[in-house]
């Protein structure tokens, strides 16, 4: 009785570690896609605050350009200066960085060549000045890697203004996209007309 019992303990003993092992099996399979969930959710959690920043500048130069605009010499309709289509005014293309980070470097305070049309009277080439630097710092704050661009669609190229009355104004807040597992069907073409492969928020805006 005393060998029965004594076998009867072994064999338990024994499918109790296979359990175990089993059991063990399971639980790093569970952690190892917990983690991946995670992973995979901090990227998404990332590319949605580079987007939902570039949304709002996007939307900050959009109230900027419609703040400024002035109805121009025979012009048939509401223009902005001249300067908001120098891409010089945007992302400190003619300021020096010591840094690695724009912000820090053009943005804890207003460089001195920036017009500071806070204080005081700017024109509307000063103005544009000032808020190609705003919307610049705007844009690096959260997504140092993100630059903005003010394009035009003309649709008279023989007056003066360098984007007439009734053109389109085109916005674009781009940043290297970060691609998941190669897929790339959600980048937005607008972003690539050379195949750069950026991500970006595109806006259309006629004044």
């Amino acid at each position: 009785m005393a060998h029965t019992l004594r076998y009867n303990i072994k064999q338990h003993l024994g499918i109790g570690m296979v359990e175990v092992l089993v059991t063990l099996f399971v639980l790093a399979i569970g952690l190892l896609g917990v983690a991946s969930l995670q992973f995979v959710g901090s990227f998404s959690n990332s590319a949605a605050l580079q987007r939902s920043s570039a949304v709002m500048v996007s939307q900050q130069l959009t109230e900027r350009l419609q703040a400024s605009a002035f109805r121009g010499q025979g012009a048939a309709g509401p223009v902005v200066d001249n300067r908001y289509f120098d891409q010089d005014i945007y992302n400190f293309e003619t300021l020096a960085c010591a840094g690695n980070d724009p912000w820090v470097c053009h943005c804890e305070q207003r460089p001195a060549v920036i017009p500071d049309c806070e204080n005081g009277q700017c024109d509307s080439d000063q103005m544009a000045q000032f808020d190609g630097w705003q919307v610049s710092c705007a844009t690096v704050k959260v997504n140092p890697a993100a630059r903005v661009s003010l394009t035009c669609r003309d649709n008279d190229a023989a007056d003066a203004q360098a984007c007439s009355a009734g053109s389109i104004h085109q916005i674009r807040i781009t940043w290297p996209a970060v691609v998941w597992q190669g897929l790339n069907e959600m980048i937005n073409p607008a972003c690539n007309p050379n195949d750069e492969g950026n991500d970006c928020v595109y806006i259309e805006l006629v004044l």
